[in-house]
């Protein structure tokens, strides 16, 4: 997931107005302006704290720094950023822990032509960036700033109805630069207004990039096989005309929106979700036939959950990302400070429980094992119990198995694909944690889940303490309010002298 956010004195989410999902063994991305930070989760817990002040700085992701992240997409272990008021487009390689920068120069630029190296372009308020194929890999640039879409070369590749460029050219694939409603065949003929939103449709019979043109109230498409921009639904014929905004369900040019903002792209229904920002709705669009219809929301300014998606309200959403599997949309909910989620199943709504802590870092290896360990984890919240457990007797050359059985409320279910998970800690005894995994998700409360730790032949200490904390996120099983649960075991452990082989085990238990 990634989204923009703020964080104030009371540690609250606010104004999230982004929002992308790209599943790499559940990993999540989050991003958020105001700490100006990218959050990232990975196995279900927080993985990394990036960027948290504003500025403009490379490095490590715990000294690299943001302006206003708008966008990202994610391959492999890369994340590519567009970094909007640094007027860069950046790239996290997290399995190097480093922020570099692929082009812009720090100001904002008026070239509307492009065609120099990466970071030697200047560039103008990228907003939201997509990976495609177009005569090569490239990464497609939503550039507000001058009212097109731009083109970073990944390797050498040609444009359609463009000239050879040389991998890491950042040059302009479609629009004129002027501020206009306007369709063509030739891409460089293309006028687009403030571009914010991306969504690539990569096979067949599309091939395109899907643009929510923010200024013009219209959705287009980029091919990236001929590179022509076609209308989707919005906006009006006259392309000079701005002002063809409204609220109105219909087909093609009879639809109506209010300043769009965000795109995603369902390749199993091959529809299209929108986040009609001033219309605080979401709509969804069949590009086939050019039907454009609300999906959720009022149509006035609230934030209410209501029994279905109609009775439920939003407040300007900015952002939206489909789940893996189609059947849950999430929602940057940008003036009421939350993420929400639609079920397109039981066309309920609720909210995505995220805790935000200031004190998150990365999962880090020891210097002395290739054992994850967590330096920081979000803080239990104050109502979490901490449970000490009687003190069990073991000896060194044994292993302790920890059996965690945990039972949410009646009538709850985890969330689906939310981010539950435990940590084992063992603080000033780190040694009892070598080789073995520290963290790891919960995704079934039916069965105990079993963490092992191991007593060397030599321990450091002969009582020493470890910790297990558990955060579950349930939702009532027939949809609505979501919460947030967690709890925290202390297990003391008195290890004799004499060494002994096997494993004693020990159940910790909790109901919600």
């Amino acid at each position: 997931i990634c989204f923009k956010c703020l964080l104030d004195g009371s540690k609250k989410l606010g104004l999230p107005t982004a929002l992308y999902f790209k599943y790499r063994k559940t990993a999540n991305f989050l991003f958020g302006e105001g700490f100006e930070a990218i959050l990232v989760y990975f196995y279900k817990f927080i993985f990394a704290f990036i960027g948290p002040s504003s500025g403009r700085r490379d490095g490590n992701l715990s000294e690299a720094q943001f302006s206003s992240p708008q966008g990202v997409f994610i391959k492999g272990d890369t994340v590519y950023v567009a970094d909007t008021e640094n007027h860069l487009v950046r790239k996290i390689n997290l399995s190097e822990g480093k922020v570099s920068t692929l082009a812009g120069v720090g100001v904002q630029g008026t070239d509307k032509e492009g065609g120099a190296p990466g970071p030697q372009q200047p560039i103008s308020s990228p907003w939201d960036v997509a990976l495609g194929n177009a005569g090569g890999d490239i990464l497609c640039i939503a550039m507000a700033g001058t009212h097109q879409i731009w083109a970073l070369f990944l390797e050498d590749g040609k444009l359609p109805k463009g000239s050879d460029s040389k991998k890491g050219t950042c040059v302009r694939f479609a629009g004129s630069g002027n501020e206009e409603n306007r369709n063509n065949a030739y891409p460089h003929k293309v006028g687009l207004a403030q571009p914010s939103g991306l969504a690539l449709a990569p096979t067949e019979p599309w091939e395109c990039l899907f643009i929510a043109d923010s200024e013009s109230s219209t959705i287009r498409s980029l091919s990236l096989k001929d590179g022509a921009v076609k209308h989707v639904v919005g906006g009006e014929r006259d392309p000079l005309n701005l002002f063809a905004f409204g609220d109105v369900d219909g087909k093609g040019i009879d639809a109506k929106l209010q300043h769009p903002l965000g795109v995603s792209w369902d390749e199993g229904s091959s529809l299209l979700y929108v986040a009609d920002s001033y219309n605080h709705k979401i709509k969804v669009v069949d590009p086939k036939t050019k039907q454009c219809r609300m999906l959720a929301g009022t149509g006035k300014a609230g934030n209410g959950l209501g029994p279905s998606f109609l009775e439920s309200s939003f407040n300007e959403p900015g952002g939206l990302c489909l789940g893996e599997r189609g059947k849950l949309l999430y929602v940057a909910d940008t003036n009421n400070h939350c993420i929400k989620v639609l079920d397109l199943q039981t066309k309920t709504v609720s909210l995505f429980p995220i805790v935000v802590q200031q004190e998150v870092d990365s999962v880090l290896t020891t210097a002395t094992s290739s054992t994850p360990a967590v330096r920081k984890l979000p803080k239990l919240p104050k109502s979490a119990p901490v449970l000490t457990m009687p003190s069990i007797t073991v000896s060194s050359g044994q292993s302790v198995t920890l059996f965690l059985k945990l039972a949410l409320p009646t009538g709850t279910k985890l969330t689906e694909e939310a981010p539950s998970f435990w940590s084992l800690s063992a603080e000033g005894n780190e040694w009892l944690l070598e080789g073995r995994a520290v963290t790891g998700s919960i995704s079934d409360l039916s069965e105990p889940i079993s963490i092992v730790s191991s007593i060397p032949a030599a321990p450091a200490s002969p009582d020493p303490t470890l910790t297990l904390d558990a955060w579950v996120y349930g939702c009532l099983s027939e949809g609505g309010a979501c919460m947030m649960k967690a709890v925290s075991f202390k297990q003391p452990l008195l290890i004799g002298s004499t060494s002994q082989e096997g494993s004693v085990a020990v159940t910790l238990e909790h109901a919600f």
